[in-house]
């Protein structure tokens, strides 16, 4: 592009996740981040395999392998960045991607030891490091460490596939824990779900409740349907108790706006305010009010007067 002035730019476009950070100003920048638990050692050391094994699959390789490229952009999920941006830069035709490749397995050893270790220069003194490996984490996670570590004997050299293999007890483990955390956020969901319909049937209600006017009928919102509305507004929201406290009652509300949801058949008794009027209606009957209502509102237009729509002035008024 030739955006940003008059030598032309290449552009690298990211996915953006506000609030991440790397995994080198996380846990390696200085002494006092926290020790790494065995179950998030393996969550990222699982997550790394896994979008390494994509890449290389591709035929590609990630060569940004370090702790100030990876990301973490929630709770124990992390993801590689600026991918591309090596190959652009220094591409050399003359290697093929399997050294490519082979670089990316030593990478992911480098960058799992300095987060056992906390360090980045864990590497500088691998048998003291490794002793600490060994005291801190499970024979697993040294096992794979040096696995990734030793130099490869031609003509055989280790693959990505290689390294799943031997993380496969583990992968299993973070599938598990993958699925019990979808199982909460859908619970979530679903949560979320149920607000927006009682959202909806609120917002309706909004809409017809004490309207000031409809096509010039300044009594629209008391007469009718929308009359029962009011009623069995009053009903959720404005009962009072016995001395004349308010009832705050939320489990009331909710059972209300789900009942007229789904139209149940159940039926209520409906007061007026002047304990004048007393009316027994179905939540079945009162939903086909709001929506009868509410088409109205939404469906009709109001009544025009010399060619201008007749609207609610909020100073008192009409235009």
């Amino acid at each position: 592009t030739n955006e940003f002035g008059e030598n032309k730019a290449f552009v690298f476009v990211y996915d953006y996740f506000p609030g991440s950070v790397t995994l080198e100003a996380k846990y390696l920048r200085d002494g006092s981040a926290p020790l790494l638990s065995e179950d998030v050692l393996w969550s990222y050391i699982s997550q790394l395999v896994v979008a390494l094994r994509a890449i290389h699959c591709a035929g590609l390789a990630s060569r940004i392998l370090v702790p100030s490229k990876v990301l973490v952009t929630g709770k124990n999920r992390i993801r590689i960045n600026s991918v591309g941006i090596v190959d652009s830069i220094s591409f050399d035709p003359n290697k093929p991607v399997a050294h490519y490749q082979q670089e990316d397995l030593l990478s992911l050893g480098y960058l799992i030891l300095s987060l056992a270790c906390r360090s980045t220069q864990a590497i500088q003194n691998l048998p003291k490091s490794l002793e600490y490996v060994s005291k801190t984490y499970s024979a697993d996670i040294k096992k794979l460490i040096i696995y990734l570590l030793t130099k490869p004997t031609p003509p055989t050299f280790p693959s990505i596939d290689d390294v799943l293999g031997l993380i496969t007890p583990h992968l299993v483990r973070q599938i598990e824990h993958l699925h019990n955390y979808t199982d909460m956020l859908e619970t979530e969901m679903s949560k979320e779900v149920e607000n927006g319909r009682l959202l909806r049937i609120l917002v309706k209600l909004g809409f017809i409740n004490e309207r000031p006017e409809y096509g010039m009928d300044l009594n629209w919102s008391e007469t009718g349907d929308r009359y029962l509305l009011k009623l069995f507004r009053d009903y959720v929201f404005h009962q009072v108790c016995d001395d004349g406290n308010p009832v705050v009652d939320f489990a009331h509300v909710v059972d209300c706006l789900n009942k007229l949801d789904v139209g149940a058949s159940e039926k209520i008794l409906l007061t007026s305010r002047d304990e004048q009027s007393m009316l027994v209606v179905s939540y079945n009957d009162l939903r086909r009010c709001i929506e009868s209502a509410f088409n109205e509102l939404f469906t009709q237009k109001a009544p025009h007067f010399n060619g201008t729509t007749l609207t609610h002035n909020t100073s008192g008024g009409h235009h």
